[in-house]
């Protein structure tokens, strides 16, 4: 199916190419020519000089060299998305690249950014993807909540995988929520489910730049539910080194292919974390009511706080049981007071209920219809969405 305008019905869709590189510009330029479904423009100027060019205006794609040392191109870039809105994607080009720019691109919403030197076919790719995605999914990208445990055997996947079907079962779309296994050493989410991983991390991993939607399309398995679900095979044993290029670039495809995502995130800080949580929507740290996870949770969320300020990490303490008055145990002033204004809410705890679907790798809902996890899960997740 071809995903760009057809040219024999409305105008083609131009693609601005800003930068004061004209050699590379022309040849860029060159290669979008040849597809006879786009209009390349050239402004053979800084972006800081373009501004206010009618032909950003009325680009469908915009692509920027930039020369990152430049502070004035920066805040000239900054404005740029500022007054675009989110109405064109933008594509950044650099040469002088580090995970500080990574972030801050993220942060001004570029929709992709390549290293130079670059080859031309890449930067078409690049276009060609954006043009995809804005055509395929107009409107906003969709909502993305992340899921981080403050430690190991706390519910992080479990809680992951019911959120994701509330959300599924929430929206009117059939094919609406994917769900995303970022642990790419031990991820379980196939295993809950009693699915087949099918994201080759060896074989795509190296390669960002081959990604798109129809490959997307390849690596998703989906559940009976209709969940869809996006994994690779763990490597247990094995480093699994993925560059933030290729994790950065793979959400923002699924992003624009679903209305909500969720992720799965390993607990090791992964040198991408960071990207995928200033990216998120919401970001949910998992601890259960025990004086160190509630204390572990603490810490995590406000490390996250603190090291990323735009993220605002809420806690959600899984395994609660109300204690009866002179019981002794934990209250849920106890965890409020613990969690020093991080709790997001609490889910009942019901491990044998949570234990035999996955035993059985089936859903929650398979086991007992509106099980207190589910109830107590939707009042958190869904009053958010509702909120927002």
């Amino acid at each position: 199916m071809n995903l760009l305008p057809d040219p024999a019905g409305t105008s083609l869709p131009t693609i601005a190419l800003v930068g004061a590189d004209s050699p590379f510009l022309n040849s860029v330029a060159a290669a979008l020519g040849s597809m006879r479904v786009i209009t390349p423009a050239v402004l053979k100027v800084p972006i800081e000089q373009a501004l206010g060019r009618p032909e950003l205006d009325a680009a469908a794609v915009i692509v920027v060299d930039i020369d990152s040392k430049r502070r004035e191109s920066l805040v000239a870039l900054q404005g740029l998305m500022a007054r675009l809105g989110g109405r064109a994607p933008v594509i950044a080009l650099t040469d002088s690249f580090d995970d500080g720019l990574a972030r801050w691109f993220l942060q001004v919403r570029v929709a992709d950014f390549l290293r130079k030197p670059v080859d031309a076919k890449e930067v078409l790719r690049a276009c060609v993807r954006a043009l995809r995605a804005t055509s395929e999914m107009p409107g906003d990208q969709g909502q993305i909540f992340s899921f981080l445990g403050a430690a190991g055997g706390v519910g992080t996947t479990t809680l992951a995988i019911e959120t994701a079907l509330l959300l599924l079962r929430d929206s009117k779309e059939e094919n609406s929520t994917c769900l995303v296994d970022l642990d790419f050493r031990s991820g379980a989410c196939v295993d809950y489910l009693d699915m087949e991983a099918r994201l080759d991390i060896d074989e795509i991993g190296p390669h960002p730049e081959r990604l798109d939607l129809q490959l997307l399309e390849v690596m998703l398995n989906r559940h009976s539910s209709g969940l869809s679900l996006l994994a690779a095979k763990g490597h247990p044993a094995q480093a699994a080194p993925v560059e933030p290029a290729f994790v950065t670039r793979l959400l923002d495809l699924v992003s624009s292919r679903f209305e909500n995502v969720v992720i799965d995130l390993p607990r090791s800080w992964e040198q991408w974390t960071d990207h995928v949580l200033l990216g998120s929507n919401r970001v949910y740290v998992v601890s259960d009511m025990t004086v160190p996870g509630l204390r572990l949770g603490r810490r995590l969320a406000a490390g996250i706080a603190a090291r990323l300020p735009e993220v605002k990490p809420r806690v959600i303490v899984n395994r609660f049981e109300q204690q009866r008055l002179f019981s002794g145990g934990l209250r849920r002033a106890d965890v409020e007071r613990a969690l020093e204004g991080f709790l997001e809410g609490t889910v009942t705890n019901n491990y044998k209920l949570v234990r035999e679907a996955i035993d059985r790798g089936l859903m929650l809902d398979g086991i007992k219809a509106s099980s207190n996890v589910s109830t107590d899960l939707k009042k958190i997740v869904l009053a958010q969405v509702d909120a927002a």
